[in-house]
């Protein structure tokens, strides 16, 4: 499916009510193109907060979001006659996004998740406003969102409000055809009716950190997967360098330092290293007691950074069951002023997933780089090139990886330690969560290019020394090399044009295929 294709009819169906939805839930709705359904008992529950927010309404005491403005100006009370033009221009005000669009995928996500909050029945939304989102998801219609615009708190108020100026038929959408045209347009195709927003939807519809919260899911996917990925190319490192592989003996890292993540990549890298004839074989000439670090060490940095997911993980657990809003309807029918909406849950761990990625991509390039220096590769041409000096090998690709390695630094430097007054001081203190996400999404994609030129280098060191005669390789890293080879990275040989065999790498190691490749042999890695 086109990735700007509308909803199949036939997609799986996600059907929002009491039960938190999961990770996979929002991985389904914003990758997957399923299609989402609000249940019976969500409606009900919407119609019971409703009614809660229409008495309040009617009485002649200021409620915050019901009868008033908002923040700074939330001293004045709003007369009933104003109070629908108070929603819209709350939404149209606050839709004040610049920059270039965010992706498909991220809105997808952020009006999945925001659907998910209105369904709870804490909002005190009509059924027909949740019910109008899912209609625009199922339809293939994406808000035009724009990179900047949220602070990432009182929530990601200008992202989702470029989604609500769409629910009411404004603004700008991207079609099922990937063309940006009016929504009311989009709307009408589709035969979805704008809604008119009464007494505190607009406010319900844009106070969440469901940005933040749908790039955290989608960053804690594709990291999993490339964990994965970074301990098999340090493997295939390891045993192109004619390393030790006596360093991942489970009883070194189970029982001696018992974090999780260290066993699971030392066990992923013995397993893809199990039946290699290259593995242990110090050369007499350069003798070795220990491995550098960048080998010996591999499980404990990639280790940490399993552990850092794992805590990532329970994080986005906890906000996915969240609903964020302020204020809420609570189940004995009061409401009440809160602070949820502060993103620094989320924030938080979407800077520490940028330090142990950054760290990831660091560790990687050092292995890179051994394996390119003939006086640390034990006997392994210059720049695993044919023939050095007339060629180059890859002495440039390793120049690449610094650059991305390099970036992936200065991405690491947290966001959520910034704040910056807003609001006239109502705001005074946010999260920045949402440059949190967005930096963190761009370390991601640098990391998976990092470890392709990794993979590019140690297939070729590994084809190098089966081609001397040096031992077999391990099934496991063959598997590897064959699947670089079938994706179209070229192997030893002249100096060619190398971006393409780059690109190629980096299509493998991001789909997930050369895990797949790997787990043919091994089974299940962690």
């Amino acid at each position: 499916m086109d990735m700007h294709s509308a909803v199949a009819v036939d997609a799986p169906v996600i059907q929002v009510g009491k039960a938190d939805v999961s990770a996979e839930d929002v991985l389904a709705v914003a990758r997957g193109n399923a299609r989402v359904e609000i249940g019976p008992d969500a409606q009900a529950e919407m119609a019971a907060a409703r009614a809660t927010i229409e008495a309040l309404a009617a009485e002649p005491r200021p409620v915050y979001g019901v009868s008033t403005g908002f923040g700074a100006l939330a001293v004045r009370h709003i007369s009933p006659e104003l109070r629908a033009q108070l929603q819209r221009s709350l939404v149209r005000s606050h839709a004040a996004g610049m920059g270039p669009a965010v992706e498909r995928e991220v809105v997808r996500a952020l009006m999945f998740l925001r659907m998910k909050t209105l369904a709870s029945g804490r909002t005190g939304v009509r059924p027909l406003v949740a019910e109008t989102m899912a209609a625009i998801l199922n339809a293939g219609i994406t808000p035009v969102v724009r990179e900047f615009g949220s602070l990432g708190c009182s929530g990601d108020l200008a992202p989702l409000s470029h989604c609500a100026l769409v629910l009411m038929g404004e603004g700008v959408a991207y079609g099922p055809d990937g063309v940006e045209r009016p929504a009311g347009e989009l709307l009408a195709e589709a035969g979805i009716e704008p809604v008119e927003l009464l007494e505190k939807e607009g406010l319900a519809l844009i106070n969440g950190t469901d940005g933040m919260l749908g790039m955290l899911v989608m960053a804690i996917a594709d990291l999993s997967r490339l964990f994965t990925t970074a301990d098999i190319t340090a493997a295939m490192s390891l045993e192109a360098l004619l390393g030790t592989d006596k360093v991942l003996a489970p009883e070194l890292h189970s029982s001696i330092r018992p974090h999780p993540g260290q066993a699971l990549s030392a066990a992923n890298m013995l397993a893809v290293l199990s039946g290699s004839g290259l593995t242990g074989h110090h050369q007499d000439d350069a003798p070795r007691v220990q491995d550098a670090y960048s080998i010996r060490c591999a499980p404990q940095v990639a280790g940490a950074g399993r552990d850092t997911l794992a805590h990532a993980a329970l994080v986005a657990s906890r906000e996915l069951a969240a609903s964020v809003d302020n204020p809420v309807v609570l189940p004995d029918g009061r409401v009440e002023s809160n602070g949820n909406f502060h993103g620094a849950p989320v924030a938080y761990v979407l800077d520490f997933l940028a330090i142990a990625t950054a760290d990831l991509a660091s560790i990687s390039e050092r292995r890179t780089d051994r394996l390119l220096d003939k006086a640390r590769s034990h006997g392994l041409p210059a720049f695993l090139a044919d023939d050095p000096g007339v060629d180059s090998g890859l002495m440039i690709a390793q120049y690449t990886q610094a650059a991305l390695v390099s970036e992936n630094k200065r991405l690491a430097v947290p966001a959520s330690v910034d704040s910056i007054p807003s609001s006239a001081m109502q705001e005074d203190h946010v999260s920045m969560g949402w440059s949190a996400a967005r930096k963190l999404r761009l370390a991601v994609e640098n990391l998976a290019r990092v470890l392709a030129v990794e993979l590019l280098a140690s297939a070729r060191a590994l084809e190098i020394r089966a081609d001397g005669g040096s031992g077999p390789i391990a099934p496991a890293t063959a598997a590897a090399i064959a699947a670089a080879r079938e994706a179209g990275v070229q192997g030893p040989g002249r100096d060619r044009f190398l971006s393409p065999d780059l690109e190629a790498a980096h299509a493998l190691v991001a789909s997930g295929g050369l895990v797949e490749a790997v787990e043919r042999v091994t089974g299940p890695l962690a």
